[in-house]
Formats: structure tokens, C-alpha cells, sequence
């Protein structure tokens, strides 16, 4: 194989997969604790950026650990609130109250369709 055919196919497959990642189902837990103000500018921040990124294509399961310690226990969680990132894979974990739009959105994979969505309504 040439190095340039190499580059097509690597570029090819650079497309598919960000293509992938534009169509994916996201699958999204956050760990609260009660009513809280974090608790509740978590829950607030997270949504917000999943209607902005993920319209339809996502679930969000709150979980209240002072209503199910077992749950909390299972998953290891040793601060809240905190978000898992199931699926798509690989499984990542944010702490806080979500309020570093950048940094949750790179977590996510959804750095660059996010620009390219800002990018889109500016034109």
C-alpha cells in the first residue's frame, strides 16, 4: 500500500468514526444528593447541555444516593454529584456540578460537533 492510499483509508476512517459518534445513543447517569443547590445546578447544567449536543439522542437517569446508598455503592462513588457516561464507550466520569460546558462536551466526545453546530448557526 502506498502512503497515500494509507492516508485515504486512515482519513476514511477519521470520517466514519466521527460519523459514528454524530448518530450515537448516549446513556448518562448523575449521582445527586438530595435537594442540594449543587445537586440541583448539576441536574439544571446537564440537561441543558444534552438538549443543546444530544437532542434524542441520549437517556438521563438522576439517582439520589441518600435514597439508594446501594446503588452508589455499586458504581464507587465517592463524591456527588457525579455523571457516568455509559455508553457510548469508553466510560467516563465528571465531578461537580457540571457547569464546565468545554470540558463536560470533550468528556463526551462532542467537543467538535459542537463547534461545528456553532459554526452552522453563526452562518
Amino acid at each position: 500500500m502506498t502512503e497515500n492510499a494509507s492516508s485515504t483509508g486512515e482519513f476514511a476512517a477519521i470520517g466514519a468514526a466521527a460519523a459514528t459518534r454524530a448518530n450515537a445513543h448516549y446513556v448518562l447517569r448523575l449521582y445527586i444528593t438530595g435537594t442540594t443547590s449543587q445537586s440541583t445546578r448539576a441536574i439544571l447544567n446537564i440537561r441543558k447541555i444534552c438538549e443543546e449536543h444530544l437532542e434524542g439522542r441520549y437517556e438521563l437517569e438522576v439517582v439520589d444516593i441518600s435514597e439508594h446508598p446501594a446503588l452508589a455503592i455499586g458504581e464507587q462513588i465517592i463524591a456527588a454529584p457525579t455523571l457516568i457516561k455509559e455508553l457510548p464507550l469508553p466510560l467516563r466520569r465528571f465531578i461537580g456540578d457540571m457547569s464546565l460546558t468545554e470540558r463536560i462536551l470533550l468528556g463526551l466526545g462532542l467537543r467538535k460537533a459542537a463547534a461545528q453546530v456553532s459554526s452552522a448557526r453563526n452562518s
